[in-house]
């Protein structure tokens, strides 16, 4: 990036298409983690779109930021890494941190993205209450050097059943390799990160997926997207927790494929398996808050 930014663009892994080539799809991984989160995807979604997933800034195999990035830094670096990549144009997909960017980069760069889908993410930093203190002692050991404590501290709080034992080792290990300073950089700039204001500037299509078991980011953070960004949709996974591409990888995939074939208009939204999901609009979650069910 320039300015503040890497002196090249972001490592990002090239997923080409395997039968035709649809709409280009850029992926954005989760704090800590990296291209990685998305191996479950990219071969769904290779059917008819190229996939190219990034490794944010310090993470993967991308260099660090030299400073202290904003999230509009971080977004800048992912239309870097879409130039490099020759991509004009995608559907923009972001877990978490990764949909922070998502979203950031729609609203600086409306012309770059053709619709977004963001997994478990926020317009503004927070965490659920229960969860403060758990993240003060993730950063106690961040700032300790402490890396590998941190991922398997996350992968816990990830993948918290018994039968998700294999799933916590790959992400304990994943997580374990990420460095102090991108991991300090990246928890700055959540901190800071708060576009609620300017939601009402998304104009792209924009489908919100929330596990209903997700123990980091409350369900408010993503109903209040939701009801803010025009047109936005909201479906809930029941049995997902944070990492809803990896713990519920079958359903994830079914539904981002359906609002992909709607955003290009393959289907339309009645006959899309869409229509069989737990779906909301921010109409819906602004009368339901209106009978006391918020």
């Amino acid at each position: 990036m320039k300015g503040r930014g890497t002196t090249a663009p972001p490592h990002w892994v090239d997923h080409p298409p395997a039968l035709s080539q649809a709409g280009d799809v850029v992926l954005l991984h989760g704090l800590g983690s990296s291209a990685e989160d998305w191996l479950l995807q990219a071969p769904v979604l290779q059917d008819r779109h190229r996939a190219i997933a990034v490794d944010l800034p310090g993470f993967g195999k991308s260099r660090a930021f030299p400073g202290w990035p904003t999230m509009a830094d971080y977004g800048r670096a992912v239309a870097e890494a879409m130039a490099e990549a020759e991509v004009e144009a995608a559907h923009v997909i972001g877990l978490s941190l990764g949909g922070a960017v998502a979203l950031q980069l729609g609203l600086d760069r409306p012309q770059q993205v053709l619709s977004l889908t963001l997994v478990n993410s926020f317009a503004r930093g927070r965490v659920r209450p229960g969860a403060v203190l758990r993240t003060g002692w993730r950063f106690v050991y961040v700032l300790t050097g402490r890396m590998d404590r941190v991922g398997g501290w996350v992968a816990q709080e990830l993948f918290p059943h018994p039968a998700q034992e294999d799933l916590r080792r790959i992400a304990a290990a994943r997580l374990g390799r990420s460095r102090r300073r991108p991991y300090l950089q990246a928890g700055q700039a959540i901190a800071r990160f708060d576009v609620r204001r300017r939601l009402g500037e998304i104009t792209c299509p924009t489908l919100i997926v929330a596990g209903e078991e997700d123990n980091l980011v409350p369900l408010s953070a993503k109903e209040e997207m939701a009801r803010s960004i025009p047109g936005a949709r909201l479906v809930r996974l029941s049995d997902s927790g944070h990492a809803s591409p990896i713990d519920d990888a079958q359903t994830f995939n079914r539904i981002v494929e359906a609002f992909l074939e709607e955003v290009e208009g393959g289907r339309d939204s009645t006959s899309s398996s869409l229509a069989g999901l737990p779906l909301a609009t921010g109409r819906d979650i602004a009368t339901a808050e209106g009978r006391g069910y918020g």
